[in-house]
């Protein structure tokens, strides 16, 4: 009788935010090592579900790095990567884009099984995301970086209750395929759209004082603290793109970024629908 009161009162708990969020648009990026042929968690994809039926909007976007690798050593390729920057030329753009679209077609079917309207993209397809040629001094082959969004698709498919799921690819003015970061590609969708949320699933839990002590997790930062925190070096290496990548999304109009968690079980339902959270937000 206790577990079933318990049970309850979490209904009751999440019943506001439930009739908040109704409606509102929320983007997801997934990616890292536990994306893969195999498509994502069971987990993520069970928060995805709960989100579309309690009538919010997901969008997820997908990465697929350790599989992109995995099908380049196939083709007789060896991974080549400059700065933490994966060197993409004219032969591993075909396989990243080979790669991301087996990934993408396991996540949608995934969906499907479950119940769930979804329909994949790629970031290429009816002007998504157009690039231009990343530059940083050094060359990167095809890697590119966002210079305009075209959500008009994705707007068809939210509006017709259907989850998009995309892949970061972008298109050049040259007409070439182009790598492109997922994080940047979700942030520049989750501002195009002005969402409610950009959610960015990662291997830790938010951003630390500490990155080994979770007691020193920041659980609200506003966009200014980030810059801060990354100038003394709070915010270091990997984490650096993507709370960048929130803050983005912050500035491009979304209410709220969060950074957390994928391993945790049910990290986004904790976080988004619960008095208390779990993860870091940034706040205007």
């Amino acid at each position: 009788m206790s577990e079933a009161l318990k049970k309850s009162q979490i209904l009751i708990e999440a019943l506001p935010y439930i009739k908040k969020f109704f409606g509102k648009v929320v983007v997801i990026k997934y990616g890292g090592s536990a994306v893969d042929e195999k498509g994502i968690e069971r987990g993520i994809l069970d928060d995805i579900m709960f989100m579309n039926y309690a009538g919010m909007h997901p969008i997820v976007v997908h990465g697929g790095g350790p599989f992109i690798s995995k099908m380049m050593k196939k083709a007789g390729l060896e991974p080549k990567f400059i700065n933490g920057r994966r060197y993409t030329d004219d032969k591993t753009v075909r396989i990243i884009d080979k790669a991301l679209h087996v990934i993408n077609r396991k996540i949608v079917g995934e969906l499907k099984g479950m119940g769930a309207r979804a329909f994949g993209l790629s970031g290429t397809e009816n002007d998504l995301i157009k690039v231009k040629k990343l530059n940083l001094g050094y060359d990167l082959g095809f890697v590119g970086e966002v210079t305009s969004v075209d959500t008009t698709v994705v707007k068809r498919l939210i509006n017709d209750n259907m989850i998009p799921v995309i892949y970061p690819l972008g298109r050049g003015r040259d007409g070439e395929i182009y790598n492109v970061n997922a994080d940047d590609v979700a942030s520049a969708i989750a501002a195009k759209l002005k969402c409610e949320k950009f959610v960015l699933l990662t291997n830790v839990m938010g951003i630390m004082k500490d990155k080994n002590d979770s007691k020193t997790l920041y659980h609200t930062l506003k966009s200014s603290d980030v810059k801060r925190l990354i100038k003394n070096k709070v915010i270091a290496s990997g984490m650096i793109p993507k709370a960048e990548a929130c803050v983005r999304a912050i500035k491009g109009g979304v209410k709220k970024s969060h950074i957390l968690d994928a391993g945790m079980e049910h990290a986004m339902l904790l976080e988004i629908f619960t008095d208390t959270g779990i993860g870091t937000e940034i706040v205007k």
